[in-house]
C-alpha cells in the first residue's frame, strides 16, 4: 500500500508546467487490481447523492461590481496558478468571486465547502464533480479511490496524479472555485495536497479560494513564489467612492454613504445592509406622504 501512488509515476516525464514527475496511463492496472471497476464505478455513481447546489455556480451577483477588484483577480489570473481572498464574514468575498466567475471568460467549476468535508474523500467527490460540470470527463481514473486509502506522505502524489487529470483533459480555460476552505483547515492532508497541487497547475487552470481566516503557513509562504496571490481584508474593504456608488444605485446620497462609511469600515455586508434599511425607511415615508396628499 505504501507504494501504491509512487508506482502510479512514470519516472522519465517531467510535467510541462512545474517539472514534476507525473504517472503514466500505462499503469493504471495496479489501481485497478486494488479497486475493481465495479467499485470504482459505485464511487462515482456516488455524484448523485451529493448537494448539487453546493457545485452550482451561484446566480445571486453583488448589488455593486467593482472594476478596482477585478482588475486585481484579472492581473492574478495572467501571473499566478492561483488567488486567495481572505476576510471575515461580510467582507465581500463571495460575491466578489461570482462576479468575477461571470466575467472572467472561462469555463467555472464552483464548489462551496462546508465543516462536513474534512476527509479527503469527500472533498475530492466534491470538487471533481464541480470540475465536471465544466470537463465531463474529469476524475475518470483512480482519482477517488486513491484518496481512499491514501497515507500522509503519498497526498502530494495524488495532487500529481490530480494535475496529470487537468493537463491530459480538455484544455479549455477554467476557473475553480473553492468557497469557505477556511472550514476544513484543520484537515492534515490539506497543506501538502494544496502545497503541491498549486504550484503544478497549467496555464489554463487558476483557482479562486475564499476563506474568513489566512492560509496556513506553508500555503502563505507560496506569495513569494508567483504562484499564490493573497486579496485581504484591507484591499476587500470598499472605498469611499466604491460606497458612493453602491448608495446611489439605492436611490441615496453621496452624504448618507459618507455617513456609512465610517461606521461600516468599509464591510460590504454592513454597507449594503445600511442602503437597503434606508432606502425602505424613505420608501415608507414617500408612501406616508401620498398617504396624507390623498387624505
Amino acid at each position: 500500500m505504501q507504494n501504491l501512488l509512487v508506482n502510479y509515476l512514470k519516472p522519465d516525464t517531467q510535467h510541462r508546467a512545474g517539472g514534476s514527475k507525473l504517472f503514466e496511463n500505462a499503469q493504471t492496472s495496479l489501481f485497478d487490481d486494488m479497486f475493481p471497476i465495479e467499485s470504482s464505478k459505485n464511487t462515482i455513481a456516488n455524484n448523485a447523492e451529493l448537494i448539487v447546489e453546493k457545485i452550482t455556480v451561484p446566480a445571486e451577483l453583488p448589488r455593486l461590481s467593482r472594476p478596482r477588484l477585478l482588475a486585481l483577480l484579472q492581473k492574478s489570473l495572467a501571473s499566478c496558478t492561483s488567488t486567495f481572498l481572505s476576510g471575515r464574514a461580510g467582507t465581500g468575498k463571495s460575491g466578489l468571486a461570482r462576479d468575477f466567475a461571470r466575467n472572467c471568460g472561462r469555463g467555472v467549476a464552483w464548489y462551496k465547502v462546508d465543516a462536513a468535508e474534512g476527509e479527503l474523500e469527500i472533498f475530492l467527490q466534491y470538487l471533481i464533480a464541480s470540475i465536471r460540470t465544466q470537463r465531463p470527463n474529469f476524475g475518470s481514473t483512480a482519482l477517488l479511490p486513491g484518496a481512499g486509502i491514501a497515507q500522509l506522505d503519498q497526498i502530494s502524489m495524488l495532487a500529481e496524479a490530480f494535475v496529470y487529470e487537468l493537463v491530459e483533459g480538455e484544455n479549455k480555460p477554467l476557473l475553480i472555485v473553492i468557497e469557505d476552505l477556511h472550514l476544513i483547515f484543520d484537515s492534515e492532508w490539506l497543506v501538502p495536497f494544496f502545497r503541491r497541487l498549486l504550484p503544478l497547475l497549467p496555464s489554463e487552470v487558476h483557482v479562486l479560494i475564499t476563506s474568513r481566516t489566512m492560509p496556513p503557513a506553508p500555503l502563505w509562504r507560496m506569495r513569494s513564489k508567483q504562484t499564490l496571490s493573497v486579496i485581504e481584508e484591507e484591499v476587500l474593504a470598499f472605498t469611499r467612492q466604491e460606497t458612493i456608488e453602491l448608495f446611489e444605485s439605492y436611490g441615496l446620497s453621496s452624504e448618507q454613504a459618507n455617513i456609512a462609511s465610517g461606521h461600516a469600515h468599509g464591510r460590504a455586508a454592513a454597507l449594503t445592509g445600511f442602503a437597503a434599511t434606508l432606502n425602505e425607511s424613505e420608501k415608507g415615508i414617500c408612501e406616508v406622504d401620498l398617504d396624507a396628499d390623498g387624505n
